[in-house]
């Protein structure tokens, strides 16, 4: 009988997203695929070194020890062949990783396997990748480099999620986007009872709040916060859509336009998801971070924005 992942949280990472292989990738992009292939075979058996998600999937795989029952399954997804793949399986081994199942792809795409192996959260480092996964309704995030001081600790999973384009729609930033601050704060006081649209990372949420609900408030092994540049009036908004929608967060930070990375540092989250590179560059520099793309149709892709505001370009605010 075929083993059924869905009933379990199921994340997809890059090998390079869970090990540090940029020496490796500037080999390949330099040099090309044959050198890459040499360099990985004459190199199986050193252990890579840990990349941005590995203290995040440590303490994911942690979870099932911690319940006794199995809660979450990490699969490999990568762009390798089977043959330097082998170093990629004996670094897992020799960190002990609970990580058996892997993709391989043969320098293909991973977006077309996500499905068959149930993914609900995709973690790389691959631009292209990553895209594909949220144009089709995948949360997936692209992985900037780990912070310095990037030490792995063993304990609560400590999660950090931006507000609007992230946990929620896009619309009401767009409306920030193209009509300015006082539209949109209109807009949120105008609609405060009126729940606001699941983003790209909405299910993923709810996952995580139905997963806490297994442990006592106080043993809970994962704790999650919403960090976002609203503040009040928006903030009645937030705090019903998640009231609505049977989810329970532990913190939330209403910002108004302050800086991120220092209550992201304070949090200590083991990754923050946002869809701001003006937030995540600053938010890397402290902690695991990661960009979540927009849809490739939507207004506020890159691709298909034809102007912005000086206003907005120099990132005053951003929800």
């Amino acid at each position: 009988m075929p083993h059924d992942l869905s009933r379990l949280l199921v994340i997809g990472i890059s090998s390079r997203a869970l090990f540090d292989l940029e020496q490796e990738n500037q080999i390949f992009r330099e040099k090309g695929l044959e050198e890459y292939i040499q360099h990985q075979l004459e190199h199986e058996n050193d252990v890579l070194k840990p990349g941005t998600a590995f203290p995040l999937v440590k303490g994911f795989l942690a979870l099932n020890e911690h319940k006794k029952e199995r809660l979450v399954e990490v699969i490999v997804m990568s762009r390798n062949s089977p043959d330097t793949g082998l170093r990629i399986f004996n670094s897992i081994e020799h960190y002990g990783l609970d990580i058996t199942r892997a993709a391989l792809a043969g320098g293909e795409s991973l977006a077309p396997y996500l499905e068959g192996f149930s993914v609900d959260l995709f973690l790389s480092k691959s631009k292209a990748d990553v895209q594909a996964a949220i144009d089709t309704g995948i949360a997936a995030a692209m992985l900037y480099n780990p912070p310095d001081d990037s030490a792995v600790e063993i304990g609560k999973v400590r999660i950090a999620f931006d507000a609007d384009a992230v946990v929620f729609s896009e619309e009401s930033e767009a409306i920030y986007r193209d009509k300015g601050l006082e539209a949109f704060y209109e807009n949120e006081r105008r609609n405060a009872d009126k729940p606001l649209q699941e983003g790209p990372f909405a299910k993923l949420l709810k996952t995580l709040s139905l997963m806490q609900q297994g442990f006592e408030p106080e043993d809970a092994p994962v704790r999650i916060a919403i960090v976002t540049a609203r503040n009040s009036p928006a903030h009645e908004r937030v705090i019903k859509t998640l009231r609505s929608w049977g989810v329970r967060v532990d913190a939330a930070f209403f910002l108004g336009g302050v800086s991120k990375d220092k209550i992201l540092k304070a949090y200590g989250a083991q990754i923050f998801f946002d869809d701001q590179e003006v937030h995540l560059g600053l938010a890397s520099a402290v902690v695991p971070s990661g960009l979540v793309p927009y849809r490739s149709g939507s207004s506020l892709h890159p691709d298909n924005q034809l102007s912005t505001s000086a206003a907005n370009r120099d990132g005053e605010m951003s929800v």
